[in-house]
């Protein structure tokens, strides 16, 4: 097989890059409806309208995750769908020897229909939302959701439900905090917060209009910056920021992000965060403002090298750009989280892009091919050299649910530590996958830990040398978050979650945001039909 050449100043590429199939095509699913009224999925999304390319901007953005083609059925998939080379493969490819890691075709079974979706809504007129008053274990539901706790299990704390009458493709909720004794959730244009302990509401925030942007992370004091359409219009721009504290619920500066060039279009933007610095990045410029008082820090270079996106965390900031050169080639940068400038590049071979961040301490990338239909794991060091690419046997999951943030650092199935990238393999109907530990300096397996007959595992967080990981519920199990111990030897379990009322309410979140804090664990859907009936938003487990 040709090999891509090297780009300038690179260590010589392994040979064998692993071949993998093309994408499937897109199709809609529709999964079924149960007379459970939590567990509703969203219906058939909406029609996104043709945005038109400039001649001057490359058909892809560096960071890989382009908008919909011409007449394309809905955004870019998320889930089981490629993400440019595919997310998933039917069978176990082995590229053990040659540094590149398998990711293969995302082959749909039909047991698990998958429902797209075309962006979030946009409704001409405000939905009535009832968030229940928050009294008792659940708010405003009547289920007993330990009702028949098994010995040993611990409790379903409390479920929020919303009953909202919105537009036909649904609301969405994306955007889940937990900052000291309070949870955030977003529903269309506003933020409450909820008591960890009880769920009762503790504050409000409205926006002018719907929230289209958010980040998972907060600074040590609790705020985080959201981003909010210019109107109710289909055609509205997201392109409004406002800072959030969340721990005294209270609104800080808000302001508009200009455009930096003619193309500059806010499409599907997305936020990064570190320290005092967050980031707006968009299709192809990306700007950067001081958390704490809203100040234009920097914006992308006019010619050259002009990043995109930022992946952001632990007080560094990594660009990736798109050369506007004759090939659009891709360049990642560091960059001053306060000035912008750079130090040192690292030049991706003609057609690779840069489709996730993983890390950005240690840098761990997941490049894509769309040609080629290529992908592999590269971890850089901190002068931006490649140290080194991960090898091993498996099909991995780099999937996002599809309501998911997709942004470069988006989604939660990959954890790295300052050692380890820990990756989940793929899952299929009623098979169990594993997570596997890669060692960022060797790029080998250090360790596989399988989920259990027929269930998921998905990691969560890494910290003091062990990794958290969420088992998930299914219909008749409560599910799980698991302690593994550095060396992969047998997990412990930090909560079991209840199989009784709760365990097909747990299993049917659509598309969640999850998290382990403070002994709790925390479930949110990311998307409501809106539908003026009721239907989940946020699950609380825990002693």
């Amino acid at each position: 097989m040709t090999e891509p050449p090297q780009p300038p100043n690179q260590p010589p590429t392994p040979s064998g890059y692993g071949h993998l199939p093309g994408p499937p095509q897109q199709a809609y699913g529709y999964p079924q409806q149960g007379e459970n009224p939590y567990a509703q999925q969203p219906a058939h999304p909406s029609q996104p309208g043709h945005v038109p390319q400039p001649p001057t901007v490359p058909a892809y953005p560096a960071h890989g995750l382009q908008p919909p083609p011409p007449g394309a059925p809905g955004t870019p998939p998320k889930k089981k769908l490629p993400l440019i080379a595919a997310a998933s493969v039917a069978g176990v490819l082995v590229l053990g020897g040659v540094g590149y890691v398998a990711f293969g075709t995302g082959d749909k079974d039909p047991a698990q229909p998958v429902a797209q979706e075309s962006g979030d809504a946009k409704p001409s007129a405000s939905p009535s939302v009832d968030m229940g008053d928050g009294s008792g274990p659940g708010g405003n539901q009547q289920t007993d959701l330990n009702a028949g706790r098994k010995q040993g299990e611990d409790k379903a704390l409390w479920l929020k439900t919303a009953r909202i009458d919105g537009p036909g493709a649904g609301v969405a909720t994306h955007g889940q905090w937990v900052v000291g004794d309070t949870v955030a959730k977003t529903v269309g244009k506003t933020i409450k917060g909820y008591a960890v302990a009880d769920g009762k509401e503790k504050w409000t925030i409205t926006f002018p209009a719907d929230i289209c942007g958010v980040t998972r992370k907060t600074t040590d004091d609790g705020k985080t910056v959201v981003l909010y359409e210019n109107g109710p219009s289909e055609t509205a721009d997201c392109n409004q920021m406002r800072m959030v504290d969340l721990k005294a619920g209270k609104e800080g500066w808000s302001k508009e992000v200009s455009k930096e060039s003619a193309f500059d279009m806010f499409l599907d933007p997305s936020l990064a965060m570190t320290g005092d610095t967050v980031t707006v990045n968009r299709l192809t410029r990306a700007t950067a403002f001081r958390i704490s008082t809203g100040e234009k820090l920097f914006g992308s270079p006019a010619e050259g090298c002009v990043p995109g996106a930022y992946a952001a965390g632990s007080g560094k900031l990594i660009g990736v750009a798109t050369c506007y050169d004759k090939d659009s080639t891709v360049e990642v940068q560091d960059a001053d989280p306060v000035t912008g400038k750079k130090t040192w590049t690292y030049r991706l071979p003609k057609g690779w892009k840069v489709a996730r961040v993983y890390g950005v301490d240690p840098i761990v990338l997941h490049l894509t091919n769309a040609t080629t239909k290529e992908s592999s794991v590269v971890v850089l060091g901190p002068d931006g050299k490649q140290r080194t690419t991960l090898s091993g046997e498996g099909s991995f999951s780099t999937e996002c649910g599809v309501s998911r943030d997709d942004s470069l650092q988006g989604c939660a199935t990959a954890v790295v530590d300052a050692g380890t990238l820990y990756l989940p393999t793929r899952t299929a109907p009623g098979k169990a996958n594993e997570i596997v530990a890669f060692d960022l300096n060797t790029g080998k397996a250090k360790w596989r830990v399988p989920a259990g007959e027929g269930r998921t595992l998905e990691p969560l967080k890494a910290a003091n040398g062990q990794l958290i990981a969420y088992r998930k519920a299914e219909p008749d199990q409560g599910g799980e978050v698991v302690s593994i111990p550095a060396d992969g030897s047998t997990p412990t379990a930090l909560l079991r979650h209840p199989s009784g009322p709760s365990a097909p309410i747990e299993s049917s979140f659509y598309s969640p945001d999850v998290d382990y804090a403070d002994g709790r664990f925390f479930i949110s859907t990311t998307r409501l039909l809106a539908q003026d009936k009721d239907e989940k938003l946020l699950m609380v487990f825990g002693k």
